[in-house]
C-alpha cells in the first residue's frame, strides 16, 4: 500500500518536536502540503524550509500558544476566513505534568482541559465547514493509551484524555455523513521529551535511578522497546489517506502491545 498524500493540505498541531514534528515530516514525505501550528515562529520557519517540497503549494505555519485557547481560536478563525481549507487536522499537544491525582490542583485540570479539548474543539469548529463543502476530511487526535486503561501517576492526563476521546467519538458520529472521519491515535511510551519528563518524575518520586525506571517500563511492553515518534506518525498518515476512508470513530493504539485490554 502506497500511502500517497499528494494534493492534500494537512494542519499539524504541536509540530515543532516529538510526535507532532514526526507527523509533519512523514506527511510531507508523502506529498502533503503541511501547515504547522505551534507557538515558536522561528522553529516552524526552519522546519518548513527543511520539509520535502509539495506540488500543491508551499508549506506554511500558524503561530499561537495552546495554553490560551482564545488565541488559538482567533488564529484558526482568521486562517479559515481567508478561504483556507485543509484535508486533515492532526490534533496534538504536550501532556499535563505527571503526579498522583490528589496532588493535582484544580487549575491543573482546567489548564489541561483548555489546552487539549477546547483547542481541539475550536480548531474543528473553524475548519470542519470547509471539509463539509469539499465532501471529505480527516480529523486525527493524538491522545494516549490511557483512554483505554488509566496509567499510574498520570491522574490529570488520564482524566482529560478520556474527555478528548469521547469528544472525538461524538464528533465522528455527527460529521461522518459529510465524508469526514474522526479517529484517535493512542501512543504508548514513545521516545520524546514527554517520556523523559515522565521517567524523571517517576525516578524522583520512587527514589530509583532513571535506568531502573526505564527497565521497569520496558518490562511492561511486549516488544521490549520504546516507540520511535515516526512509528506513531505512520498510523497518522494511514488515517489521513484515502485508503482509510471507511475507518471512523475508533482508537488506534501504537504501544507495542503494552495496553492490557483490546
Amino acid at each position: 500500500m502506497n500511502l500517497c498524500l499528494d494534493g492534500k493540505t494537512v494542519l499539524v498541531c504541536g509540530s515543532t518536536q516529538g510526535i507532532g514534528l514526526a507527523c509533519a515530516r512523514e506527511m510531507a514525505s508523502r506529498g502533503a502540503r503541511v501547515v504547522l501550528f505551534a507557538r515558536n515562529r522561528e522553529k516552524m520557519a526552519e522546519i518548513c524550509a527543511a520539509l520535502p517540497a509539495a506540488a500543491s503549494g508551499a508549506h506554511s505555519f500558524l503561530a499561537a500558544d495552546f495554553s490560551n485557547w482564545q488565541e488559538v481560536q482567533q488564529v484558526i478563525q482568521q486562517f479559515a476566513s481567508e478561504g483556507n481549507r485543509v484535508d486533515a487536522i492532526v490534533n496534538n499537544n504536550g501532556g499535563p505534568p505527571a503526579g498522583p491525582l490528589l496532588d493535582a490542583k484544580p487549575e491543573h485540570f482546567l489548564d489541561a482541559f483548555s489546552q487539549h479539548l477546547i483547542c481541539n474543539h475550536v480548531i474543528a469548529a473553524a475548519l470542519v465547514p470547509g471539509m463539509k463543502e469539499q465532501g471529505s476530511g480527516r480529523i486525527i487526535n493524538i491522545i494516549s493509551t490511557s483512554v483505554k486503561l488509566p496509567l499510574q501517576g498520570l491522574g490529570v492526563s488520564n482524566t482529560v484524555r478520556a474527555a478528548v476521546g469521547n469528544w472525538a467519538k461524538t464528533l465522528a458520529n455527527e460529521v461522518g455523513k459529510f465524508g469526514i472521519t474522526v479517529n484517535n491515535v493512542l501512543p504508548g511510551a514513545t521516545k520524546t521529551g514527554r517520556l523523559e519528563q515522565i521517567i524523571a518524575s517517576k525516578a524522583t518520586r520512587s527514589g530509583n535511578s532513571i535506568e531502573a525506571v526505564e527497565a521497569e517500563m520496558l518490562h511492561e511492553i511486549p516488544l521490549a522497546r520504546f516507540a520511535r515518534p515516526e512509528e506513531v506518525a505512520y498510523a497518522v498518515c494511514f488515517l489521513a489517506s484515502d485508503e482509510a476512508g471507511y475507518i471512523n470513530g475508533i482508537n488506534v493504539p501504537v504501544d507495542g502491545g503494552r495496553t492490557g485490554n483490546l
